[in-house]
């Protein structure tokens, strides 16, 4: 975990808020293709890294090529550092999560695992920043609203207790993955951290399917297609555009943002499995969508009383085309 400040962040611009929605309409659809998936849920993970790398590595090196040789030399050597270890955060989100989902409810583990707000909050204290009591509010209305609307169902077996702290780790994992994206984003192009992130993720979740002997393949057509929904969905469309994105938002309100999945799942569950959403579950919405609105607002006061601002920002690194002069070989 990062235990320097966080540098600092452009400003908020129409194209990182439509990457947000974006983002949580694909993440939105994960947890219905998991359930939808008859394959183990590690392997799942490992597949949607893989194909997710095999799209944006040809990419990466075409593009670039100068900022991964960067990685390995020099400064260069710090920031791969931060992306190797948010590649193993990811891993252990998804080896946590995935599975916790077959261990208990669906509803258990997604109210879990939408603790992640807390844990980043947590971080954010431990990194020297501090949050505002508006933040903490919202942080607590949402993450109390998530797990109002997916209507948590505890179980008291071993089992589900078993799932149950898988999701919580899992929260963990997705908390410091975003921190430590956080950390690298103004230094690295989006394709460039993904490609390692991913890469990594994968290694790490094909060295525990080996050693776990779970099936990697056998599938049928259906779990195929779901694995491949997930790659462009949740993966490509969803945590990369998260990941675009805290070059501009932080993470602690990229992490309450990733709240929104639980509703958006609920309506996808709805209208393709026929899991028809819970009266009970309405209020818990609109807590949890109050919630996202107070740290929004928390945000942008914070982000209004800051040295500097209203002034003329300087531009922010961009995501294509040749590194401006001045700069380092391959950064964005």
């Amino acid at each position: 975990m990062p235990s320097a400040v966080a540098p600092p962040r452009a400003p908020i611009d129409p194209l990182s808020i439509g990457a947000v929605a974006v983002a949580i309409a694909a993440v939105a659809s994960s947890a219905p293709l998991i359930a939808f998936a008859a394959a183990p849920a590690l392997a799942i993970a490992f597949w949607r890294n893989f194909l997710a790398l095999v799209v944006l590595g040809p990419i990466a090196l075409y593009r670039r090529r100068a900022e991964l040789r960067a990685l390995t030399t020099g400064a260069g050597r710090r920031t791969a550092g931060y992306c190797v270890l948010a590649g193993l955060a990811l891993a252990v989100h998804f080896a946590a999560w995935m599975p916790s989902v077959q261990l208990t409810s669906v509803a258990a583990a997604t109210a879990l695992v939408v603790t992640q707000p807390v844990w980043q909050g947590l971080i954010a204290l431990g990194q020297g920043r501090r949050l505002s009591m508006l933040a903490w509010l919202g942080i607590g209305l949402a993450v109390a609203g998530a797990i109002w609307a997916v209507g948590a169902d505890f179980g008291v077996s071993g089992r589900a207790v078993a799932g149950d702290l898988l999701a919580i780790a899992g929260g963990m994992a997705a908390a410091v993955y975003t921190a430590l994206g956080e950390r690298v984003r103004s230094t690295i192009s989006t394709v460039g951290y993904t490609t390692v992130c991913y890469g990594v993720c994968a290694a790490a979740l094909l060295v525990v399917c080996l050693a776990g002997g779970v099936r990697l393949g056998g599938y049928d057509p259906g779990t195929w297609l779901a694995v491949l929904g997930l790659v462009v969905g949740a993966q490509l469309l969803g945590h990369t555009m998260f990941n675009y994105a805290l070059r501009r938002i932080s993470a602690t309100t990229i992490s309450v943002l990733f709240l929104l999945e639980a509703p958006g799942a609920a309506l996808l569950a709805w209208a393709w499995l026929g899991q028809v959403p819970r009266a009970a579950a309405l209020p818990g919405l609109l807590l949890l969508l109050a919630g996202v609105a107070v740290v929004l607002h928390g945000e942008a006061r914070t982000a209004a009383r800051r040295p500097g601002a209203g002034r003329t920002p300087l531009p922010a690194p961009p995501e294509a085309g040749t590194p401006p002069a001045g700069r380092g070989p391959g950064r964005p």
